[in-house]
């Protein structure tokens, strides 16, 4: 009689166990797809605003970390053809009287795809502005290029456009192949330079037109920039800070509406629990687009 009713409550506390597990499991799916679309609301209703006030058409292009897959796996990203697809399609949807907004944050991708996006925003009529909120490297800052004016954070960076073949900078290859006699260099790799020095053209080519057709600047400073910014003096990293880009003629200012700054932390970096960055905030002070906070601990990420 012990054993049945004892064996009665083990079968209720693992029948309560299994629905715990049920519970937990629909709980866990049910977050996963909730939370993204709530973001997107957000999202959304940000852009409304920020559209609004500026009575512009407004486009984001931010690629970084993100937890978007099943149970927040990061996936990073770059400049790719759906992009410059629907890039285009929201030029192409935009009226020519009105002005074009683009948010960017890229560490760059497709030479090809961020060429139909700037192409197409040198065509656009109306008053084309980028803002630049951290960095814009390689084909971000090509995009860059084509904007009536950019907009950058006081510590956001450009960066350098030298094609990469095979993983290499171009003017590298050409270097090397150049610094040996002929007859020690392979066929291949003769060829590689070969495609390198043509990269190279093409690209310098591709910058002095984006600026010469947006007007920024005469014949003479587009060709000179499209130099110092192809040439491989650099690193493909290197960072072309806010003076340095005034330097080579570009249009810049410093003057970031607070709505860019929002906007980007609807984009968190994905990452561990423990938050990489950590600072303190006065009781009370107002952080951009939130509410007073009482508490003056803040997490720059998550």
């Amino acid at each position: 009689m012990a054993d049945g009713h004892r064996r009665s409550w083990i079968d209720t506390l693992a029948n309560f166990a299994r629905l715990g597990f049920w519970l937990l499991l629909i709980y866990l799916l049910l977050v996963q797809f909730l939370a993204p679309n709530a973001v997107q609301q957000q999202r959304a209703k940000a852009f409304a605003q920020f559209q609004e006030a500026r009575k512009s058409r407004v486009i984001a292009l931010i690629h970084r970390y993100e937890k978007v897959s099943f149970f927040g796996v990061p996936v990073a990203s770059s400049i790719n053809i759906e992009d410059s697809e629907a890039l285009l399609r929201a030029i192409r949807a935009t009226p020519d009287d009105q002005p074009i907004d683009v948010i960017l944050h890229t560490p760059g991708g497709l030479v090809l795809a961020a060429e139909q996006i700037a192409r197409a925003l040198v065509d656009h009529k109306a008053k084309v502005t980028v803002f630049v909120p951290h960095y814009a490297m390689s084909g971000g800052t090509l995009i860059s290029l084509a904007a009536d004016e950019i907009v950058m954070d006081p510590n956001a960076v450009l960066g350098p456009v030298d094609p990469q073949v095979g993983g290499a900078p171009a003017a590298s290859i050409i270097k090397a192949v150049e610094s040996k006699p002929i007859e020690r260099v392979s066929d291949q790799t003769l060829v590689i330079a070969d495609i390198a020095r043509k990269a190279q053209v093409q690209v310098q080519t591709l910058v002095r037109e984006i600026l010469e057709d947006n007007g920024q600047l005469s014949k003479e400073t587009a060709a000179a920039t499209a130099k110092v910014l192809t040439e491989g003096r650099w690193t493909h990293d290197y960072p072309i800070t806010v003076k340095t880009a005034r330097s080579l003629g570009l249009r810049v200012t410093t003057e970031m509406p607070a709505e860019v700054y929002n906007l980007m932390a609807l984009y968190p970096q994905a990452g561990s629990k423990r938050p990489s960055v950590l600072y303190m905030e006065p009781a009370g002070t107002p952080r951009q687009g939130a509410p007073a906070q009482s508490n003056g601990a803040v997490q720059g990420n998550e």
